[in-house]
């Protein structure tokens, strides 16, 4: 491999990693990098010369990347028996370690947005504003107080794990060669019998709906594209027309059929009409906008004696979506076998999407998981997030116990998960979890690192910085920061406490298995809407990439608020009185298509209305 990797570095990118090299400054506020600076200041001193080694006389800075496996390519013996320096593969080994310090922004590059100086990520009033800040995120000014409740709480939850363990028939902990811990899975459960027959009703009521009248009817409705159409009374454009223009370049986003394929629809707009109404007046901050009223709608349209009372949890998962080859943003997704990016979605477990976000393959989703559950936009309080494995990490742990909500994931080798002690001296308490239990929390690192890790949270609340660039800081290739070690501790602390309410809870386990299955019912759905050039992104551009994922968001909102007001159109029925079962209000969901029809022609008039009951607002 390391051969490959010299060969493909020396004959292709070298030259232009060499060209990149000499426009970009680095510079690092740790002095622990200065051999990595000083590295590619001699890189790029040789860069043109015609030489194998680097000369003897010359001084050659050592560093974590030249050591290991690289060392003994590193360093050979010329014929005359002198230890060198190989200056190709020095590079490959600096460009490496370049590379690592980059992505947790140990080093960064002086006029860069997303690779900054990190000390630009943080708030510049956090000194005079600490107080205020601290109250922001409900934390204690003093963290051995912040401390004494997380380790109370650790000693408690395992106290009670311990307890329940006999009574827990779908848990064991022993010692084995698998891991110490057995859960069982959920049983399953019986399909709820009579949410066919509503689903039917609803068919039989309204037929087959076009997604296009549904996009239209949310419209009508919610008023949603009302920020957006206003500015057409400065110009000649009335304002109704450009709604149905905007309607149809959501359409064509949405389902990733294109402006060309809709604009030979039934409408009265031309193709040049529509593509400059996107151009003009619906960028990525609008289309996001639309949904959020969207979202808002539903909620406030909702009625709690169907739904209960309003959620404050949230499930969030990634979907694959494959992009054409040529497309510079792809990667190859090694889960998935194949080239594309991913969509992360945040749905409430109501099935109302609340945020989504586009990533690279290579992407950690923890970080979108936070932004999700701080930055969705939406009236919504999120007290909650279902993860599964991957949307989950220590950090991810740590950083949400400092934000205030839960992390709840489905975690996939939970045999192998270990619990951590509350405290030191205590090796023969919980006899019965000790197979599973390891060390004690390292509470005075985050005593010494509480006030820096408060920062990065706030930074994170009040949006300084964007979360991955936060996040980017607490990295394996960063593990001797001390605010990553205190923020791992934390995260193991808080992840104890997660793991032993888990375990011992079959209520839980099923709320996290619900509350995943929404999001997975979700990216069921996209592939139903977003099934136009075979469901691949055509566009290499990142913006476009965005509009339509944004749309797609926009089109299954607007599915799932018209399926909420059909079903309480047809439970408001008298001869509904009664039919629901508990398992039936359990599982009842908006989130269905088997009356949508989102193919054929595009025919959109703006006269025609669904026949809801609750009267819309004028036209």
């Amino acid at each position: 491999m390391k051969a490959t990797l010299r060969s493909s570095y020396t004959n292709h990118y070298r030259v232009g990693l060499i060209k990149l090299l000499s426009v970009l400054e680095f510079r690092s506020n740790n002095t622990v990098h200065r051999p990595v600076l000083d590295a590619l200041t001699l890189i790029d001193k040789y860069a043109g010369a015609n030489l194998r080694y680097y000369p003897l006389d010359g001084s050659v800075p050592v560093h974590r990347g030249v050591s290991g496996d690289w060392a003994e390519l590193v360093y050979q013996a010329d014929k005359r028996g002198h230890r060198r320096v190989v200056r190709m593969v020095y590079e490959i080994c600096t460009f490496q370690a370049l590379r690592d310090q980059l992505r947790c922004k140990e080093i960064w590059v002086v006029g860069a947005e997303k690779w900054r100086n990190p000390a630009e990520d943080l708030p510049l009033d956090f000194e005079d504003r600490r107080v205020e800040h601290y109250g922001a995120l409900r934390k204690p000014l003093d963290p051995t107080e912040f401390i004494d409740e997380v380790r109370e709480q650790m000693r408690t939850e395992l106290e009670a794990l311990h307890t329940a363990l006999p009574t827990c028939s779908w848990l064991e902990i022993k010692e084995r060669r698998q891991g110490p811990i057995k859960l069982t899975p959920l049983p399953s459960v019986a399909e709820p019998r009579n949410l066919r027959k509503l689903k039917n009703q609803i068919q039989t009521r309204w037929g087959v709906v076009l997604l296009i009248d549904i996009l239209k009817e949310t419209v009508l409705r919610t008023g949603c594209l009302g920020a957006v159409t206003s500015v057409a009374d400065r110009g000649t454009l009335p304002e109704r027309v450009l709604a149905e223009r905007l309607l149809l370049v959501i359409y064509a986003y949405g389902t990733n059929t294109g402006i060309g394929a809709v604009a030979g629809g039934a409408h009265g707009h031309s193709e040049d009409d529509i593509r400059y109404a996107r151009r003009r007046y619906l960028n990525a901050e609008e289309a996001r906008r639309i949904a959020i009223e969207i979202a808002n709608a539903t909620f406030a349209a909702r009625r709690t004696t169907i739904w209960g009372e309003s959620s404050t949890a949230i499930a969030s998962d990634s979907t694959h979506f494959g992009a054409f080859d040529q497309n510079i943003f792809t990667e190859y997704h090694s889960r998935y076998g194949r080239r594309g990016v991913l969509i992360y979605w945040s749905v409430e477990k109501g099935s109302v999407v609340v945020h989504s976000q586009r990533l690279n393959c290579s992407a950690s989703e923890v970080h979108a998981m936070v932004d999700g559950a701080i930055h969705h936009g939406t009236e919504m309080a999120v007290e909650a997030n279902y993860v599964d494995t991957h949307g989950q990490s220590e950090i991810g742990f740590g950083i949400t116990r400092l934000l205030g909500f839960d992390l709840l994931p489905r975690i996939k080798r939970i045999n192998k998960v270990k619990l951590y002690r509350p405290a030191a001296g205590e090796p023969d308490l919980w006899p019965g979890l000790k197979p599973a239990m390891t060390r004690p929390i390292s509470w005075t690192k985050i005593a010494e690192q509480y006030d820096q890790m408060l920062k990065y949270a706030t930074a994170i609340r009040t949006g300084t910085a964007s979360t991955e660039a936060i996040l980017r800081r607490f990295m394996k290739a960063n593990a001797a920061h001390p605010t990553y070690q205190a923020m791992i501790e934390l995260g193991r602390a808080q992840k104890t406490v997660f793991l032993a309410r888990y375990l011992r809870s079959r209520g839980l386990q099923r709320e996290i298995n619900d509350g995943l299955n929404v999001i997975e019912s979700w990216n069921r759905a996209n592939s139903i809407i977003f099934y136009g050039k075979n469901a691949e992104l055509a566009s290499n551009r990142r913006d476009e990439q965005e509009m339509s994922v944004l749309c797609l968001r926009i089109c299954q909102a607007a599915m799932v608020f018209v399926n909420v007001l059909m079903i309480q159109d047809v439970l408001a029925d008298p001869d509904w009185d009664g039919v629901l079962t508990a398992d039936d209000e359990r599982g009842l969901t908006p989130l269905f298509w088997s009356h949508v029809l989102p193919y054929g022609e595009v025919k959109l008039n703006m006269n025609t209305r669904l026949a809801l009951s609750e009267i819309p607002p004028s036209v």
